[in-house]
């Protein structure tokens, strides 16, 4: 049964952040999210669950710092590449701007 439950999780996530990606404003990779970062413009992170130990406490400190809310994706970075509509993979995705989804409110 909580195989099921996290399916459906899993689902709901990659929903709100396909809306995210068409209707509002994210950035892809590790460059382009520290920078969101130090400029305090990111408000969500979503890291794959294979994002290297290093780079994920540092994205975690600069998101505690900026007061950016953090989510682990249950998926690898293949899925969250193909989650934001991309052909390729990607460890992290910032939200700066949810647009029409709910995406800050419910991971946050």
């Amino acid at each position: 049964m909580a195989g099921k439950k996290q399916k459906k999780a899993q689902e709901n996530i990659n929903s709100r952040l396909t809306l995210v990606m068409k209707s509002g404003k994210a950035t892809l990779g590790h460059k382009s999210t520290l920078k969101a970062l130090r400029q305090s413009k990111a408000k969500l992170l979503i890291l794959s669950n294979n994002c290297p130990p290093l780079r994920k406490s540092e994205l975690e400190y600069y998101a505690m710092l900026a007061g950016a809310g953090i989510h682990h994706y249950s998926g690898n970075n293949i899925d969250l590449g193909t989650a934001c509509g991309k052909y390729y993979r990607t460890s992290v995705v910032s939200v700066i701007d949810a647009g029409d989804s709910d995406i800050l409110k419910t991971l946050k």
